[in-house]
């Protein structure tokens, strides 16, 4: 299949299919006339790239696990612990997040507060200012 063929069968934009070949991600058979072609085959292992980056797996982490799962022997214990080093990843990241949107409200608060008016400093820094008597 051609690689518009593709793109459509996988939901993955033409850019990203050249860019992952250009990574040595996918080889499609080039013919004379310069056009790829992309088995069946392919484009399940396509699927298995976007799925993957959908996740947060790095392109580098997908080339790794790319050949076995091609040769069949990526096993699913495999990508359940690759999962459960992903999912530790992400609480690190909420973590994280939830650490800076702490700071934010803290920040928003102090932005909201009042001035505070130190009446006896202002007094005493004016001396222009006279107090009345009574």
């Amino acid at each position: 299949m051609k690689i518009s063929e593709l793109a459509k069968r996988t939901g993955v934009s033409t850019h990203a299919l050249r860019h992952y070949e250009r990574l040595g991600l996918l080889e499609p058979v080039r013919h004379a006339n310069g056009y790829r072609d992309y088995t069946e085959a392919m484009r399940r292992e396509v699927v298995f790239i976007a799925m993957s980056r959908k996740i947060g797996f790095s392109l580098a982490a997908i080339a790794q696990r790319l050949p076995a799962y091609r040769a069949g022997r990526l096993r699913n214990a495999d990508m359940v612990e690759a999962l459960e080093v992903r999912v530790a990843e992400i609480d690190k990241e909420l973590a994280a997040l939830a650490a800076l949107r702490a700071q934010v409200i803290s920040h928003m608060e102090w932005l909201q507060k009042p001035p505070l008016k130190n009446t006896a400093a202002s007094a005493t820094s004016n001396p222009s200012r006279k107090r009345s008597k009574k």
